[in-house]
């Protein structure tokens, strides 16, 4: 990866939980995260304000705009991407949206051994399925993101928050098991861009009555090894 450029990051993510960071040529400012997954739209702007003033930044100040764009559940999800865009067109400034998983992939690779072979980053998708995607030893995504139920996996080493949902299912390694909004702040920039549309990877609960829910084309075949 390459180094930060200076300027001054603000990073949101709500794939999961509500996550906030800033970080000012890569090192990190102010973080702050609220585990309630029902509380998006209440805390999401006074948690931007927050960690705003304890790195005693102003908005005005902030020169790009990192969003992780899942995947995650709908509602949350959307909230976070939707407060990224109308700050970016609102103040002008790029935004750069990325996978959040890659977030905690860059987690894994900087504070773990250097790894010998792939692994996988889970994340909880509800209905007893699992996000994941998967890495080269150096971070890298080189498959996903996908939904899957947990047993579909390869049996790879595995990080993220759903490892601990599914411990006999995936095979767990010592790693990440929420996003740090740091991380997302100071070395969301240098992420792969995943473009602007939120990854969902289903339809949204709320469907027409007369229609069927259906996983999208995003999911992966049954593999393992």
């Amino acid at each position: 990866m390459t180094e930060p450029s200076h300027r001054l990051v603000l990073g949101i993510d709500t794939s999961t939980t509500v996550n906030v960071g800033l970080a000012w040529d890569g090192e990190v400012l102010a973080t702050g995260s609220i585990g309630d997954s029902r509380a998006h739209v209440e805390q999401l702007m006074p948690l931007v304000q927050h960690c705003l003033a304890d790195g005693r930044r102003q908005l005005r100040e902030v020169d790009q705009i990192v969003v992780g764009l899942g995947p995650g559940p709908f509602t949350g999800l959307r909230v976070g991407i939707v407060t990224a865009g109308v700050l970016a067109a609102a103040l002008s400034l790029p935004l750069h949206g990325i996978c959040s998983l890659d977030v905690l992939a860059a987690q894994h690779v900087r504070n773990a051994a250097p790894a010998l072979g792939d692994f996988l980053v889970t994340t909880d998708a509800r209905r007893r399925e699992v996000y994941w995607a998967r890495y080269d030893p150096a971070g890298r995504r080189v498959g996903g993101p996908y939904v899957n139920p947990p047993a579909e996996l390869p049996r790879l080493p595995t990080v993220g928050p759903a490892v601990d949902l599914y411990p006999d299912r995936l095979l767990g390694v010592p790693g990440p098991r929420r996003l740090d909004p740091g991380v997302l702040a100071a070395m969301g920039s240098n992420l792969p861009t995943a473009g602007s549309e939120p990854l969902y990877l289903r339809r949204a609960d709320a469907t027409e009555p007369t229609r069927r829910k259906s996983v999208l084309a995003h999911r992966q075949p049954r593999v393992r090894g």
